[in-house]
């Protein structure tokens, strides 16, 4: 099946630096995939990136969050301008999140950055189905309030939804009353209001490793922190 071609068929600017590329396979039948799972994209003379799906396997278009980049990979070439951009999916790579294992529970899904991308994923699939979970609670960190992404769905869908939103970011300034420091600290308060909890990770390695010590920490047992890899 692979590699596909895609045709990029809109853009949603969230910051100077972070959009969504929303994507269509080109005369072939689309690939499906598991929540939270990874794209590996390709464009000429760009290096290959591994980039999450933030649309849900049921959405029409592939929507993937982008960070712009300066090493001349895909995440530098979608923001080019001057260049025709010819995407190819060559593959889908990781285990995505498997939450409809844990239907009945209450679902944590905690995000720093892009890397809320995965657990939009999950979460949208999960609203599918939205009276098989629990509480729905979404962690979300930046580093600026500038810095969150998808603010209109938050405050529309999500809501509608049930989504607990709680944001918190680490580099404060005068426009921002809320939390500061990091995702991580806002699961202590949180984590005794739950029944049997399963918390969803989206971040760096280094981000991932902090919180799943805090999880555990909190009691959590290990088959109920999830990665998408």
């Amino acid at each position: 099946m692979f590699p596909i071609t895609l045709t990029i068929t809109h853009i949603n600017k969230h910051t100077p630096d972070v959009w969504s590329f929303f994507m269509l396979p080109q005369n072939a039948a689309r690939p499906g995939f598991k929540a939270g799972q990874v794209a590996l994209l390709e464009m000429e003379q760009h290096a290959d990136s591994y980039v999450a799906f933030a649309s849900a396997p049921e959405d029409r278009e592939f929507e993937f969050l982008v960070k712009r980049s300066d090493s001349g990979s895909v995440r530098s070439g979608l923001f080019d301008p001057h260049i025709a951009k010819r995407v190819r999916l060559k593959d889908i790579a990781g285990k995505g999140f498997a939450v409809d294992d844990h239907k009945g529970h209450d679902l944590v899904f905690v995000a720093m950055g892009t890397g809320l991308a995965p657990l939009r994923s999950a979460l949208r699939h999960v609203f599918q189905s939205r009276d098989e979970y629990g509480r729905l609670v979404a962690l979300y960190g930046a580093r600026t309030p500038r810095d969150f992404c998808f603010e209109e769905e938050m405050t529309g869908e999500w809501r509608e939804k049930g989504v607990e939103l709680r944001q918190v970011i680490s580099q404060p300034n005068g426009d921002w009353s809320g939390p500061t420091g990091y995702v991580q600290s806002l699961l202590d308060n949180l984590v005794p209001e739950l029944q049997n909890p399963v918390a969803l990770i989206g971040g760096s390695k280094e981000m991932a490793e902090q919180t799943r010590t805090r999880l555990l920490d909190l009691g959590f047992a290990p088959g109920k922190i999830l990665t998408n890899y």
